[in-house]
């Protein structure tokens, strides 16, 4: 169930990224960031969140013993999709060895 909500997600996020970038471009998708105390709001929450996940994400994939900067560029250039495609990627397992601080 979980994996299907994942998925349902995962493709109307893309369908929404393809329509704002046909429609505006990349920086378009940004740019209304910069002009409102509110939007910027809005864009620190979802750098803080993305952040967040950064960290979750980093330190699993070195507990199981997997390359995190794959996953560390593709959401530092698409956003959420590398946080959506994560999880359905890799299925829970038991760490391969424990995490390093």
């Amino acid at each position: 169930m979980q994996r299907i909500v994942l998925i349902v997600t995962l493709i109307a996020f893309l369908a929404l990224t393809a329509i704002a970038l046909l429609h505006h471009g990349y920086w378009g998708i940004f740019e209304p960031h910069f002009r409102s105390f509110g939007a910027a709001q809005v864009f620190a929450d979802l750098v803080i969140a993305l952040c967040l996940f950064l960290v979750w994400m980093w330190r699993d994939a070195r507990a199981h013993a997997r390359n995190p900067w794959p996953w560390v560029l593709l959401t530092l250039a698409t956003g959420s999709v590398g946080p959506l495609i994560y999880p359905l990627v890799y299925k829970n397992r038991k760490p391969v060895r424990a995490v390093m601080r």
